[in-house]
């Protein structure tokens, strides 16, 4: 977990997995796609630009949309680009909602 994220009063919270990425490519997952954490993933592509990007997953989005490796002897996973970066993931800082108001994102 890279983030752990409170509301106002400190009573709820959830966790966010941070990715980022120096171009627009794809997000290394690792060998094993049922193990991830947090309750959001924000990957965070062309971190060395003026204008990075953001894109706002849950989990099960991650992990429905992720691509084996088939040539590797043992499982690697990642994430294509064309899979994240999609009008619905941009930005959508709205997914998960402000701290002072009800939390749209919490599960």
């Amino acid at each position: 977990m890279d983030i752990l994220v409170y509301d106002m009063t400190a009573r709820r919270f959830f966790g966010i997995q941070v990715k980022t990425l120096s171009k627009r490519n794809p997000v290394p997952l690792g060998r094993f796609i049922d193990r991830f954490m947090g309750d959001w993933w924000i990957i965070v592509a062309k971190i060395a630009t003026k204008n990075p990007e953001c894109f706002i997953m849950k989990p099960d989005e991650v992990r429905r949309l992720a691509t084996r490796t088939k040539q590797a002897a043992e499982p690697w996973y990642y994430l294509r680009p064309t899979c994240y970066d999609t009008d619905k993931f941009r930005e959508a800082w709205q997914r998960i909602g402000r701290g002072d108001l009800q939390w749209a994102g919490r599960r």
